[in-house]
């Protein structure tokens, strides 16, 4: 899928396991570009690695 190829996502607490993290992965499957910001580095870290190059922290 590709609906959001082009755009840019920024998600505040997208470092978690929660909904924050959820909506992450499904814009990035949806082709966006997503920015992830949190209060943890580490969790943030954890999130880029698995969502791969289309997220940044």
């Amino acid at each position: 899928m590709s609906r959001l190829k082009g755009a840019t996502a920024v998600i505040t607490g997208g470092g978690g396991t929660g909904i924050g993290r959820g909506a992450a992965r499904r814009f990035v499957e949806e082709g966006a570009l997503v920015n992830l910001f949190g209060r943890r580095q580490e969790q943030l870290d954890a999130a880029v690695a698995t969502l791969g190059n289309s997220a940044r922290a």
